[in-house]
């Protein structure tokens, strides 16, 4: 069940091993409240590229959503994989049986490296600690932290088992202070763009960067943001910064 919701013709696709674009494909249907899909979408990371559409939007009687994940297995290069991009693997209500099917994909598809972001880490550490979920150095784990209200997520993130962590500060819509980043390998950071969005600051953008130095994190700015993103730019201290982690060492049980 999802979010109050009934699933249904849940299906795996087993791939065409002759194929170079090889990949397990997942789709289903989920029925039940509509007003309970409205905010599944409000609060995943579709709300953020809507522009929150659909916040405050209310409905009633139930509706059909059609859930949908592919996963690549075999490209010829190896790639940088967002997974999930426009939801989150870790919604409430996403059942961990679905969590592990697509966790043994990733781990099975080891050339490439797959990055996952959450807005809701204690969902994300309970589901890995309870099924035991394999680390592995080509599955980064991530969450989203807006301003300081949001700060508990890293600490949250930093008890969660992982080979590499990261935090995106983006949007970043106010300060975060000094925000531990110990044991956190990457922080990525960026201004809100689009129509009405809500402007960054320079000092909060310091501040991320000055607990990157301390903690040896990786610095990553990816915009100004605003109306107009490309005009504003990504230099910050008059140049880019395009950090990444370093590669870690292999784990025991990944060997």
């Amino acid at each position: 069940r999802l979010l109050g919701a009934r699933l249904s013709d849940v299906v795996a696709e087993i791939p065409d091993f002759e194929s170079f674009d090889e990949r397990l494909k997942i789709r289903g249907e989920a029925y039940g409240p509509t007003g309970e899909f409205l905010r599944f979408i409000d609060q995943s990371p579709v709300g953020d590229k809507i522009d929150k559409f659909t916040e405050g939007m209310r409905a009633t009687g139930n509706g059909k959503l059609d859930l949908a994940l592919d996963i690549p297995l075999r490209w010829k290069k190896p790639r940088k994989i967002f997974v999930n991009s426009m939801s989150d693997l870790f919604q409430d209500g996403i059942p961990s049986e679905f969590i592990a099917e697509v966790w043994n994909t990733m781990v099975t598809a080891n050339h490439h490296v797959y990055q996952i972001l959450t807005k809701r880490p204690e969902n994300m550490k309970r589901v890995i600690e309870s099924l035991d979920l394999k680390v592995a150095s080509h599955i980064w784990l991530g969450t989203s932290v807006e301003s300081e209200k949001f700060v508990e997520r890293v600490s949250i993130l930093r008890n969660t088992p992982a080979a590499i962590r990261f935090v995106s500060f983006e949007p970043l819509l106010g300060p975060v202070g000094p925000v531990d980043l110990s044991r956190i390998h990457w922080a990525i950071v960026g201004g809100e763009s689009g129509p009405g969005s809500r402007p960054i600051e320079q000092k909060w953008v310091r501040e991320i960067k000055a607990q990157c130095r301390k903690h040896d994190t990786a610095f990553f700015f990816k915009q100004w943001g605003g109306t107009n993103k490309k005009a504003a730019g990504r230099e910050f201290n008059g140049r880019t910064w395009d950090e990444y982690p370093a590669e870690p060492m292999l784990s025991a049980n990944e060997s």
